[in-house]
């Protein structure tokens, strides 16, 4: 093998040990009419995960978690990352801080 070869070798090598920590792709979620679509998610477990929250409703709502250690505002017709730290196996139900009566949901980490 040449030098050339093997400074290439390297360098593919060393793209995919950087790649390899990268995160999943956020998990999309909905907030219409005070109710997340889908209410229960799934993750992978002891890994980072982002939820990519859409409000849909024409007011602000707070995901909140006191399981996840998570609070996030996102005002109406906008999005936010919300995200959760590895999390070992378990369920870790979540709200809509602004109305807690409807908007519910669960994080399975598997």
């Amino acid at each position: 093998m040449t030098m050339k070869n093997l400074s290439l070798l390297a360098v593919v090598a060393g793209m995919a040990l950087a790649t390899s920590g990268f995160a999943q792709e956020p998990i999309e979620v909905h907030l219409k009419n005070h109710r997340f679509t889908p209410n229960v998610i799934k993750v992978k477990a002891n890994q980072t995960s982002v939820i990519m929250l859409h409000n849909d409703d024409d007011t602000a709502d707070e995901f909140d978690s006191s399981s996840l250690k998570v609070e996030k505002v996102v005002p109406g017709h906008q999005k936010g990352a919300v995200r959760l730290r590895p999390l070992p196996p378990g369920k870790y139900p979540f709200m809509g801080e602004f109305h807690a009566a409807t908007a519910q949901g669960l994080v399975i980490s598997e």
